[in-house]
């Protein structure tokens, strides 16, 4: 059985976030999917807002959880094999690479990268909050109880 980890901020989760987690769970038996908790980061939601979005969106789907620290100290809590990325540009990429080098020389966990559909793209989780700071619609780009909790918080 391999086990999946997803790791990102998903401040808020978008559409891009969910089809990188769907097609995680057409791949692999099990999938993690963890809300990085930066306390150096200002983040529009709590770890634990982000974390009851997720699971409202996946359902039993997916396990949820939250982690502070390195990547790879939480995928081996959670009896991780791999790490799922997506990438959306050749910025990620790069940085990714650099990420999963990094986790790989660590402890040797290897990590699958997943090209974001290109319809989600240019979606980005900063994006979608100034658009909407901004009062730009946010329609399509993030799952309708994510644009719901953006509404709110924003009002």
């Amino acid at each position: 059985m391999t086990t999946a980890l997803c790791p990102g901020s998903f401040d808020p989760p978008t559409n891009g976030h969910v089809d990188v987690i769907e097609r995680a769970i057409q791949t692999f038996d099990r999938v993690v999917v963890a809300v990085v908790d930066n306390p150096s980061k200002e983040s529009l939601f709590t770890t634990g807002e982000r974390v009851a979005m997720l699971e409202e969106l996946f359902g039993d789907e997916v396990e949820v959880g939250s982690f502070t620290g390195l990547l790879v100290d939480y995928a081996g809590e959670v009896g991780a094999d791999v790490v799922v990325k997506g990438l959306r540009t050749v910025d990620d990429y790069e940085y990714e690479v650099q990420m999963s080098q990094m986790n790989r020389h660590l402890t040797g966990m290897e990590t699958v990268f997943m090209a974001t559909r290109s319809e989600w793209s240019f979606i980005s989780s900063s994006l979608v909050r100034e658009v909407a700071k901004l009062g730009g619609s946010i329609g399509g780009l993030v799952p309708g109880a994510v644009e719901k909790a953006l509404q709110e918080r924003l009002a």
